[in-house]
């Protein structure tokens, strides 16, 4: 049995949710971090941890490569942390832009605002001892590392970890987490990645609703990925998947003190 450890059960794709902790439980999936990703989507992700409370965890996020996000949308996110801390286990989606600077004139004004935002919100992870799941991938990993030190942030994940080997490193030496998801199965980038790292700094995740390619292809995502992902890291690490499975999910269960029902 294993957690998914970033998923998006906000979305209509799992409105009906008891079927997909259904799914997911017949997969060996035996509960999912759900992470927001602005206002209303907090909104739905607290309501499917209050549906599931021993099967799912809420996230509060902001995310940052969602670019319709105004500074109003941002602290509309920051009261509903503020009023429902006690109630969430992590803050997330947060980071940094990344995706949405290509091509963008004012690319170094939007890290910079990102910057800024990612501040204020870590802020908050300090203030009620909260764990970050974070969206900062390639370039955009050192500057959340910086950022998670200079707050200090003990607890935290880097979702769909993607960063050059140095930056990696440097995260895992600081105690945060790395996470990989269904892409491991099939890409080069991701199996390399989980040779590299050490089992104990390892998450799994489906990030559901979103699209895989290779076995993956044509088939509708969702927490129950979680558990092929924990096989494939079993495999590249040589190791009995069900000792895999436990460690991942003691991974988690540590990252979002998480009580193992």
């Amino acid at each position: 049995m294993v957690i998914d450890s970033h998923c998006h059960l906000h979305d209509p794709a799992f409105a009906a949710l008891h079927e997909t902790l259904r799914v997911s439980l017949a997969h060996d999936v035996w509960g999912a971090v759900a992470v927001g990703c602005d206002a209303e989507t907090n909104v739905k992700t607290l309501a499917a941890a209050a549906a599931a409370p021993k099967a799912v965890w809420a996230c509060l996020g902001f995310h940052p490569d969602w670019t319709q996000l105004t500074d109003e949308d941002l602290e509309k996110v920051e009261a509903q942390i503020s009023r429902h801390h006690a109630r969430i286990v992590g803050i997330g989606e947060i980071g940094l832009p990344w995706y949405s600077l290509g091509g963008a004139a004012d690319a170094a004004t939007l890290m910079a605002r990102g910057r800024a935002r990612l501040g204020r919100l870590l802020g908050l992870a300090a203030r009620w001892d909260l764990a970050v799941a974070l969206h900062a991938p390639h370039g955009a990993a050192v500057g959340a590392l910086e950022a998670l030190r200079a707050h200090g942030i003990e607890r935290a994940v880097f979702h769909w970890h993607k960063a050059p080997d140095d930056v990696t490193r440097a995260i895992v030496e600081a105690g945060y987490f790395v996470s990989v998801g269904p892409e491991v199965v099939y890409r080069d980038r991701d199996r390399e990645l989980v040779t590299r790292v050490p089992l104990d700094s390892l998450l799994v995740e489906s990030d559901g609703p979103w699209k895989y390619r290779g076995e993956f292809e044509g088939m509708d995502s969702g927490p129950w990925f979680a558990s092929r992902v924990a096989e494939e890291v079993a495999k590249l690490k040589r190791m009995p998947v069900d000792d895999v499975m436990h460690q991942l999910s003691t991974n988690a269960c540590r990252l979002f003190d998480l009580v193992w029902h």
